[in-house]
């Protein structure tokens, strides 16, 4: 049996089952500034007259692919997988230049870590093949291959790697000919009318389908992010229906209500706003992000709901809500800061950023610091949050050209400007939120005397470093409680950072 989704279209998320067969795909993710919003076609294509029908097609995916075949018999399996390298080529060429590599799972366990395609057949343009044995117990198989953010992400242009495959194909060896059970499965990915090839897995949510679930919860559960795919009635009982009562916020995203878990776990409930200035991409993009860091300085996100309308996703909770509201909120909400603990949210911060910058599997750039995305936990320890705007920085390129995104105020002269996207950025809005810490106020709302024609904070502060006064940038509710080195180091550092010319900022492990 031969049987093709090549005419299957992508997307950020497709989940997809193949009428009257028992085989479906779901992929995840979205591939980074490859100028495409809608990502209709997640497949590949070679005009190559050197390859058979079976490897001219392939089905691609930025982050997640995952096949299942579901209603099989239990026993042994020989699964078969097709792969060729069709969308690099041959010789000396920039477009020779590019690397693929990812992960392969059967059954959930790994037997290929950092797969080469092009590696694995000495070139490109080349078919290669990987057999394994597998054993279904519970009538399900599930492959499933994940990018692990490793070989290049721009050559020989954007969107160009992740997950390729050109056809999977299960044979049941003990299987007689002329029996008439279907026993083997073989689906692949040649596009339309071609022949293509076989099969696939299925997750263990399979039973999710047969009950009233709708696709866009079994599409999360699915999407390989390590995240928890809680339901809407989890959430509800936990908010106690979304109670307003229970709002501890309101952003960008929409509102943050305060809930509480069946066992017992304190957490936070952002709530996608029907007037949202985010989209799916942005909540896609947060939880691709977050879920694949870890750093004590990060917010962390325990799982995420998408049920029907609803885009829902849980965090831990953070007891003392965002530093804009410790700094600068209501009084009933204003903390008393002291010097020692605004030294540390202001060093907490530089290592969380230096952390998405340097030393991370993923080089991000979040485009969106401010004081209202640090959250302070218990111990007032600091931690980044919001990452819908981030972006991963390609080492291979000067820079990132993209469209503006961020707070006024807070983005960098020559990202607002003319969209010129570096980490440098991030660097920018650190010195402003650094300079907030030490002076208690808003850089967009604070206005000093008219006499010194100064339009916001930062303006202030370079007068005063002119005039040799910075310890009158100082918060006046610290007194005299401060040590007068250390804050004139921490302005300076933040005038440092906020440098009109990005090559003369410091890096943040600098910092």
């Amino acid at each position: 049996t031969f049987e093709g989704d090549g005419q299957i279209g992508g997307g950020a998320a497709t989940f997809h089952l193949q009428d009257d067969t028992n085989w479906g795909f779901s992929s995840t993710g979205d591939f980074a500034d490859d100028n495409d919003d809608q990502n209709t076609r997640y497949t590949a294509t070679s005009d190559s007259s050197g390859l058979s029908e079976l490897y001219i097609n392939a089905r691609i995916a930025p982050l997640s692919l995952t096949y299942f075949g579901y209603c099989l018999d239990n026993g042994n399996y020989t699964l078969s997988l097709h792969f060729a390298e069709i969308q690099f080529s041959n010789g000396i060429t920039f477009h020779s230049l590019g690397r693929r590599l990812f992960d392969i799972y059967i059954q959930d366990n790994l037997v290929e870590r950092n797969f080469d395609i092009k590696a694995e057949a000495s070139g490109v343009l080349k078919p290669v093949a990987r057999s394994y044995n597998v054993t279904v117990t519970n009538h399900i198989i599930e492959i499933r291959f994940h990018w692990a953010g490793k070989g290049t992400t721009a050559l020989p242009k954007r969107g160009i790697y992740g997950p390729l495959v050109s056809a999977i194909s299960l044979n049941d060896p003990k299987l007689k000919p002329g029996k008439k059970k279907v026993v083997p499965i073989v689906v692949g990915v040649v596009a339309g009318l071609s022949l293509i090839i076989l099969v696939v897995s299925i997750l263990g949510w399979r039973y999710y389908l047969r009950t009233k679930r709708h696709k866009e919860t079994a599409f999360m559960k699915e999407s390989d992010l390590q995240t928890i795919s809680f339901t809407l009635k989890q959430i509800k009982a936990a908010t106690n229906n979304f109670d307003s009562a229970k709002k501890i916020g309101e952003g960008g995203f929409g509102p943050v209500y305060k809930g509480q878990l069946a066992d017992g776990t304190i957490i936070a409930v952002k709530q996608l706003s029907s007037k949202s200035r985010q989209g799916n991409r942005e909540f896609l993009n947060e939880i691709a992000m977050i879920s694949c860091l870890q750093h004590p300085n990060l917010v962390k996100i325990h799982g995420c709901c998408v049920e029907g309308d609803q885009l829902l996703l849980v965090y831990e909770y953070m007891e003392n809500n965002s530093l804009a509201c410790a700094l600068f909120g209501r009084e009933n909400c204003e903390l008393e800061l002291d010097w020692p603990t605004r030294q540390k949210i202001c060093l907490g911060i530089a290592r969380g950023l230096a952390f998405l910058h340097e030393e991370s599997r993923f080089k991000i750039v979040h485009r969106d610091i401010k004081a209202t995305n640090v959250l302070l936990d218990r111990d007032l320890n600091p931690k980044i949050s919001d990452f819908g705007l981030a972006k991963l920085d390609e080492g291979d390129k000067t820079h990132i050209s993209t469209r503006i995104a961020g707070t006024i105020g807070y983005m960098a002269p020559e990202y607002a400007l003319w969209g010129y996207l570096t980490y440098k950025a991030d660097v920018y809005s650190f010195g402003i939120v650094a300079l907030e810490i030490v002076s208690g106020k808003n850089n967009m709302s604070y206005a000093p005397a008219l006499e010194f024609d100064c339009t916001c904070l930062l303006d202030w502060a370079c007068h005063l470093q002119q005039d040799g006064k910075l310890v009158e940038l100082v918060d006046e509710r610290l007194g005299s409680k401060y040590k007068k080195e250390e804050a004139e180091r921490m302005i300076k550092v933040s005038l440092l950072c906020t440098n009109a010319s990005p090559s003369l900022r410091p890096t943040m492990s600098e910092v």
